[in-house]
């Protein structure tokens, strides 16, 4: 054994290193947190509230379907980038063969989704564009962030996020400026901005090695992958199934006032998704990392403070400047105080459903995701049923959200009893 001072030294020493990337991890986080208000806040004032809503929408769809890329092969490119770097190249062409493979499935998902949510509402054309934006474009550039950060380059992955997100506020801010522009004139400016991201990603940002393509390796790798890819549409599903079913329901003007609420719900977990990431990076290498119970409870009761103070900030400041964020965003301020507890709720199920991912119980956590949604799915239907006004609805999201934490925090720390399984 060392000596104490030796000991001291290397606690301090892992301490600040952890610190460090940290910092760089939010430095990526806080650029996108005032890009993403600018672009919200552009977008959600030249558009109509029906068409903002017709377009977050959309959008949350193409996220849910962009998990579709590849068949989960990005959660195995992060793995291998975080555990064994060397053999990126290799690994990197399978997530191209696979991603290549997925387009069939891709477009047949987003046809049934067009079919049973968008049909009468958004033309085909207007939807497969946004779509196209979420899983061809921004997706593959997420996968460059995704694997500098498990290369643990968070500087490099924090500019690459700072940039996207500012593209996206900078053609929002262009389109502003064009007189008269409508949805359909937003989707091209759309797939430029993430088309440009894409391309900074790839040609400055993404390690570079030698492609080898190695089909047999993939297999191996493709239960986890497909386990992943599952999960991730079910976790998207389950959270972003309240825009697809208040539009269904509520028709484009109140999923526009939702979507507004929503998003702006939102913006109080990107730096909670920061500190998840670092956190799963941890439990791929110490599965046991969260064995005592206080710790839990103590990250826990940590993101639901800050997720709640973030939103009673951002609640008080509009209710003595409403119009701050623009006349479109002033209509659903007031509803904001009304959903205080929502954030909180909403970001620490999408943080047990991380840790899951980070001890490889990848099966486990497509189930309780599946069991997750279809709640969600029903609670949602069952309160757009029975409740008929919108301060009513955004008071009932609460409790709503406060059923899915307990039915989250059940399943989650049942499954982390279990022994971790071997890593792939």
């Amino acid at each position: 054994m060392g000596s104490p001072a030796r000991i001291l030294r290397t606690l301090v020493s892992g301490e600040r290193a952890a610190m460090q990337a940290y910092l760089q991890a939010i430095s990526g986080s806080a650029g996108r947190l005032v890009f993403s208000l600018v672009y919200f806040v552009v977008l959600a004032n030249t558009l109509s509230i029906a068409e903002f809503g017709l377009f977050a929408t959309a959008s949350a769809a193409g996220v849910m379907l962009s998990r579709l890329l590849g068949f989960g092969f990005i959660a195995t490119l992060y793995r291998v980038a975080t555990v064994k770097p060397r053999l990126l190249g290799t690994y990197t062409a399978g997530f191209l063969m696979w991603s290549a493979l997925s387009l069939p499935a891709l477009a047949l998902a987003g046809l049934a989704t067009h079919a049973i949510f968008f049909a009468g509402e958004l033309s085909l054309g207007i939807f497969a564009a946004v779509v196209a934006a979420e899983t061809l474009l921004w997706r593959p550039a997420e996968a460059v962030v995704i694997v500098n950060n498990g290369l643990n380059r968070f500087g490099r992955g924090a500019v690459l996020v700072i940039l996207g997100t500012m593209a996206r506020a900078l053609a929002a801010v262009v389109f502003a400026l064009q007189a008269g522009g409508d949805l359909s004139t937003w989707t091209m400016f759309y797939l430029a901005a993430n088309g440009a991201t894409l391309a900074v990603a790839v040609t400055v940002f993404y390690p570079r090695g030698r492609l080898r393509l190695r089909p047999a390796l993939y297999w191996r790798r493709m239960a986890d992958a497909a386990y992943v890819a599952g999960a991730e549409m079910l976790f998207y599903l389950q959270m972003e199934l309240d825009k697809l079913l208040v539009l269904a329901l509520g028709g484009p003007k109140l999923a526009g006032l939702y979507a507004i609420i929503m998003r702006l719900v939102d913006l109080t977990a990107i730096p909670i998704r920061t500190f998840s990431m670092l956190l799963v990076q941890r439990m791929m290498r110490a599965p046991d990392l969260l064995s005592r119970l206080g710790l839990r409870v103590g990250i826990e009761g940590t993101i639901f403070a800050v997720s709640t103070l973030a939103l009673l900030a951002l609640a008080a400041v509009l209710a003595v400047r409403p119009t701050l964020l623009g006349g479109n965003v002033a209509q659903a301020a007031p509803l904001l105080i009304l959903a205080l507890f929502v954030p909180g709720l909403r970001n620490l199920v999408e943080y047990q459903a991380e840790l899951l991912f980070a001890r490889g119980q990848t099966g486990l956590r497509a189930i309780n995701l599946a069991l997750l949604g279809a709640a969600k799915a029903l609670l949602l239907v069952h309160l757009l049923g029975a409740v008929h006004e919108t301060q009513a609805l955004v008071v009932a999201l609460n409790g709503l959200f406060a059923v899915l934490y307990l039915a989250s925090a059940v399943l989650t720390y049942t499954a982390l009893r279990r022994p971790a399984p071997r890593p792939v």
